[in-house]
């Protein structure tokens, strides 16, 4: 009898935390979207023309096959035209439809590799010799939220 009164006590209990729950979800006037993945660069002077041809170039191919292969809606390039003290130059925008797990991440990481024929070391020393000029300074993940109809 007892196991009974505790197993009702706690269908009870998870009901009354699942209620108000369901109650928000309704109210909330916003449904999530896509994600939006902002990174923040800044780049030691005269060291702009370098960073635009690797953007231009390299840069620009990695995002055009995420974006063919389904795995980016969009992406773009936005320059900071007046930078306060403390402000990158450049924000990279990405956006994409839903996070991947581990398992899909290394799967793209493979078949990015194969796309542009370097491996991952020639990709970190890649990385490595931008990182002389150039500084991520943030990082953001950011999600659109839409309005319910």
């Amino acid at each position: 009898m007892k196991s009974i009164r505790l197993a009702a006590f706690a269908a009870a209990a998870a009901l009354s935390f699942s209620m108000p729950m369901a109650a928000h979800a309704q109210a909330d006037p916003f449904i999530g979207g896509e994600y939006v993945e902002v990174t923040g660069v800044k780049l030691d002077d005269g060291h702009y023309l370098d960073y635009a041809t690797f953007l231009s170039g390299f840069y620009k191919a990695q995002e055009e096959y995420a974006v063919s292969q389904g795995w980016e809606t969009s992406w773009e390039v936005l320059s900071n035209v007046h930078p306060r003290k403390g402000e990158p130059d450049l924000y990279l925008i990405r956006r994409y439809k839903n996070m991947v797990d581990g398992v899909e991440g290394d799967r793209r990481a493979k078949m990015m590799s194969d796309h542009v024929k370097m491996t991952d070391a020639q990709m970190q020393a890649a990385s490595g010799d931008r990182a002389k000029f150039r500084h991520i300074e943030s990082s953001m993940l950011l999600q659109v939220m839409t309005l319910r109809k």
